[in-house]
């Protein structure tokens, strides 16, 4: 059964102000149709929503599948070692993502003292090979002022013992990227997962993030900090992207990678995505 991209929409009204605060989950859900997925992404994300290596290697980077454990069709993201860059512009990256960015709408960016939630199920293969260099399959990325380094990502990464593990790295007002959680990749890889994320955007804001098995509903980890600064100098709104982003620096470590996506939900204020 194909399941469409919808979009839910709450109005709350309150006593206190004159104008109606406006409240919205949106959902994107594949939709079987494989060869119009660039226009879904656009539709649904606005602008040129997604950022992929077709200029070099020509062929679509992001597709559609039946998946035969769900049996529904899910997003399948392709990074290919040898022949994909970033875009045609970096060449020691490769990028698969799809992105809110300044012609989204409102809702799916977060401004100054703003909260989001996002979720969205992911499936990473059991033989999922990360670098010692970096690969994110989830980032928040800032636009206006300070923007280089993201403020999150979920990235797996070999480290130098030989161990995989998949880490929430964290960027704050030093732009210097930090892990402040970890676990064995193998936990999260080969099944499908469930991801909810929350956060404000503002100094001394809030951050957290939860896994569980889509499956068996079993959760797999979950981490709260109520003072992580969400903010920086210049800062315009917070935004998020999805897919595989990974460096070329040690490219004999890595493997032609399929990372799989789906449900994508994306709010701000209440009510909020679980």
């Amino acid at each position: 059964m194909m399941i469409p991209s919808i979009k839910n929409c709450v109005v709350f009204a309150t006593l206190l102000v004159a104008t109606p605060t406006w409240a919205q989950r949106s959902y994107l859900r594949a939709d079987g149709n494989s060869g119009n997925t660039y226009n879904l992404l656009d539709s649904f994300l606005g602008g040129t929503a997604y950022e992929v290596p077709d200029c070099a290697h020509s062929q679509p980077h992001i597709t559609q599948q039946t998946d035969t454990e769900l049996g529904v069709p899910i997003f399948n993201f392709a990074a290919h070692v040898a022949s994909d860059n970033d875009r045609c512009q970096n060449f020691d990256r490769q990028r698969t993502e799809i992105k809110t960015y300044n012609p989204s709408p409102a809702q799916f960016k977060c401004s100054s003292g703003e909260s989001v939630s996002y979720s969205w199920d992911l499936r990473l293969n059991s033989a999922f090979q990360p670098s010692t260099a970096f690969t994110h399959i989830f980032q928040v990325k800032a636009v206006g002022g300070d923007e280089s380094m993201p403020f999150i990502t979920i990235s797996p990464r070999l480290k130098s013992s030989g161990a995989k593990v998949l880490q929430i790295m964290y960027a704050g007002q030093d732009s210097v990227q930090t892990a402040i959680w970890e676990e064995d990749l193998a936990k999260f890889a080969g099944k499908w997962i469930h991801i909810v994320t929350e956060y404000t955007c503002r100094l001394g804001g809030t951050f957290s993030l939860r896994i569980k098995n889509k499956i068996t509903e079993e959760q797999l980890m979950s981490m709260t900090n109520n003072n992580l600064d969400m903010w920086r100098s210049g800062n315009t709104f917070l935004r998020p992207k999805w897919g595989i982003y990974r460096s070329l620096n040690d490219r004999g470590n890595l493997r032609d990678e399929f990372v799989y996506f789906n449900n994508f939900c994306l709010a701000k204020g209440e009510p909020k995505c679980t």
